[in-house]
């Protein structure tokens, strides 16, 4: 499902550039490395290099730690580790303890730019997983201003518009998300159940076939095959 979906932040995480460099090409040893370092750097290069091996429930609480002993240093970057701590939640599929580290981190009122709208697009996924859609289009609608040319922000903006019968927004967000992202399958999904709720039949069946293109192996695809089938009663034999 893609308010799940997730690309792991870690261009965000201060981490030490020698741990940063290491655990991207080898995480093992970067984990090695870190494992008996209780500094912010160290706890942050352990949940850098776990979450580089897909141990997400692993990574987060060592970017919570990390942002423990950031705030008793008071080094002003304790909210950033709550959201890589956030980010990395997400990936293991624990939105309420996303919604929490994302919680700590915005409400630090340090992250600016880019850092708060990639914070806030977080935790309106968190909060739509959790099923609480109005209070996540506060958070969606900061992601669009401080993170604009993330086609994510706009791809959940527009899911979140077309769930809550907005279509006229969901058809415009979802136009932007095109724009930055027209090669990826979740976006051209997405469009198909715009166009569907639209009665766009053509439009449907073009966004969803061109889905299936991209990504025929993948749930986009697979869940844009199964929405075509709805079509195949009206093909001429």
């Amino acid at each position: 499902m893609i308010l799940l979906a997730l690309a792991l932040q870690v261009s965000a995480a201060p981490v030490a550039p020698g741990c940063a460099a290491l655990a991207l090409t080898d995480p093992v040893a970067a984990q090695q490395r870190a494992i008996s370092d209780r500094s912010a750097d160290g706890r942050a290069c352990l949940g850098l290099a776990l979450a580089e091996q897909g141990q997400f429930i692993a990574a987060a609480p060592a970017f919570e730690e990390a942002a423990r002993v950031s705030e008793l240093a008071r080094d002003g970057l304790a909210a950033r580790y709550w959201a890589q701590a956030g980010n990395a939640w997400l990936a293991g599929q624990e939105p309420a303890k996303a919604r929490a580290a994302l919680n700590a981190a915005l409400a630090s009122g340090t992250l600016a730019g880019l850092e708060r709208g990639e914070a806030a697009l977080d935790r309106a996924r968190a909060l739509v997983a959790l099923g609480d859609l109005p209070t996540a289009r506060a958070d969606l609608d900061l992601a669009l201003k401080d993170a604009a040319d993330d086609p994510l922000a706009w791809l959940l903006s527009a899911t979140w518009a077309r769930r809550t019968g907005d279509l006229s927004r969901a058809k415009v967000d979802i136009a932007q998300a095109l724009r930055r992202a027209a090669d990826d399958a979740q976006v051209q999904l997405e469009a198909g159940n715009i166009a569907a709720a639209s009665g766009d039949e053509a439009g449907a069946k073009a966004a969803w076939g061109e889905a299936v293109r991209i990504a025929p192996d993948k749930p986009a695809g697979q869940s844009a095959a199964r929405a075509l089938t709805q079509f195949t009663g009206n093909q001429q034999p």
